[in-house]
């Protein structure tokens, strides 16, 4: 076991110290300027959209998601246990200073995620009546490798379907044990219940789940922390002033008096940052991929409101909580980090709800953690339907994979856990990188097209990638007709 410690801790290293950190921080900033600062643009008008939009939906085709489901399935996923254990780790490990590159990472974020969400939607494909689409999707048929395309889909089927659920179900277990009392294997087994019910009833399912609990989970929390900030309103001021001279300065605020450097600072923002809207990582496309809209820039817009909801709302309200409540510790050591971190934002809530605070964070995290187990099973069923068949028997048998690993999870030790999520994330991130650098000039193409459409009033797309399968079985059937054909005449 310590053997494979080791080799964890030096991958993720490797990864996340200089290889993630430099390529998906650039990447959003080469989009950034490719795009022309789309996020100064194009956010505000997509959020009004999407607010105008949810009291006028109409029916769906079966198969597909409205925008504002694929938005809540990603949403899902994006926020969890890393928009509370993992921003209160940052600040811990890298000071106040770090929500600033936080920030920062999300905003260069959007453009990545917007190349995400416009690429998945024009290489996605039909299988079995569902639209299916993703990293795996846009890379077999925008850059012709299938090798690379089947490298992802394995990687992100480990990450996501496997030790991205084990992560999740671990924070659960442990947050509503201690808060509530209840024995683990308690909590195991109905978590594990609720989980197959809803893998059970399809991409309908997850989607009506999705869109119900998101609004109402990401908006409770935002709203407890924001009664939380507001009874410190007097820190408010001093906080912010200290996150942006942390951000360059970390001594000023007595980070060099705990060991905190710019370089722990910068790295702690930005992997945080990244990894909790999840921009680059290849993850929240495959949800946009089946959203039913007249043109794939208009799901890009959208995709760029689920990184602005994960990060510049959830994330930071999490950050003020602990900095203005006082409940910010930054003598945590880094064997302890994970628990303390969950126990710092407890003392934030406790500060101002009482005994309920570490209840009412439970809850929160246990809710963040059951959308983003969803989520994540969707996205690496995707992946499954591609590497494998979109057979019953095999996505059933990967759902009971899942939630194997869920109640696993459960068992095993919490920074471990981290630390494989880290590792997985980071190696399917790599591909999924190379693909929006090559195709970023498709990217460029498909907006300037939206532009030109919304100019002549007439917003359309042909999607040719849907039709790619009933076009395998026709030149099947007609290579088998030749062959009878051949065979009869000889």
């Amino acid at each position: 076991m310590e053997a494979i410690n080791i080799i964890v801790d030096s991958v993720n290293k490797i990864l996340w110290d200089y290889v993630l950190i430099i390529a998906l921080l650039g990447i959003g900033i080469f989009m950034t300027i490719r795009l022309k600062f789309l996020q100064f643009t194009r956010l505000f008008p997509a959020l009004k959209k999407m607010l105008l939009g949810l009291t006028s939906k109409g029916p769906v085709e079966e198969g597909k998601m409205t925008p504002f489901q694929a938005l809540s399935t990603a949403v899902a996923a994006q926020v969890g246990t890393g928009n509370i254990v993992g921003v209160a780790t940052a600040i811990a490990a890298g000071g106040p200073g770090a929500a600033f590159w936080m920030l920062v990472s999300a905003f260069f974020g959007m453009a990545t995620i917007f190349s995400e969400g416009v690429l998945a939607q024009k290489y996605r494909e039909v299988k079995d009546g569902e639209l299916v689409g993703g990293p795996a999707y846009y890379i077999k048929n925008g850059l012709k490798s299938k090798k690379l395309a089947t490298f992802f889909a394995i990687a992100c089927i480990f990450a996501l379907g496997v030790v991205g659920v084990m992560v999740q179900s671990n924070s659960v277990a442990g947050s509503v044990s201690d808060a509530f009392g209840v024995p683990t294997i308690a909590v195991t087994i109905g978590l594990s219940i609720v989980v197959a019910l809803i893998l059970m009833g399809g991409m309908g399912r997850i989607a009506s789940f999705a869109e119900k609990v998101v609004p109402v989970m990401a908006g409770a929390y935002i709203l407890g922390s924001l009664i939380i900030i507001l009874m410190n309103l007097g820190n408010i001021i001093p906080v912010l002033k200290g996150i942006f001279i942390g951000a360059f300065t970390p001594a000023a605020i007595g980070g060099g008096v705990l060991g905190i450097t710019i370089q722990q600072t910068i790295r702690f923002g930005l992997a945080r940052g990244l990894f909790s809207n999840e921009a680059g990582m290849g993850s929240t496309p495959h949800s946009h991929a089946v959203a039913d809209t007249k043109h794939p820039a208009e799901q890009g817009f959208t995709a760029m409101i689920g990184v602005f909801i994960s990060t510049f709302l959830i994330c930071l309200s999490t950050v003020m909580l602990n900095l203005t409540s006082g409940a910010y510790n930054p003598n945590i050591s880094a064997l302890e980090m994970t628990e303390k971190a969950i126990v710092m934002t407890q003392s934030g809530f406790a500060s101002g709800f009482g005994t309920f605070g570490g209840m009412f964070l439970s809850i929160c995290l246990s809710f963040f953690s059951l959308t983003t187990i969803v989520g994540w099973y969707y996205f690496a069923e995707s992946n499954v339907k591609m590497v494998f068949n979109s057979k019953a028997t095999t996505i059933n048998l990967f759902k009971a994979v899942s939630i194997t690993a869920l109640a696993f999870g459960t068992m095993i030790d919490a920074t471990f856990v981290w630390k494989l999520a880290d590792m997985f994330m980071g190696i399917m991130a790599i591909p999924n990188i190379i693909a929006l650098f090559l195709l970023s000039k498709e990217v460029r193409a498909i907006l300037d097209d939206y532009d030109s459409c919304v100019l002549k009033g007439d917003i359309h797309w042909n999607y040719e990638y849907e039709g790619l399968q009933d076009k395998k079985v026709e030149n099947k059937k007609s290579v088998l007709k030749k062959a009878l054909t051949t065979t009869t005449l000889k």
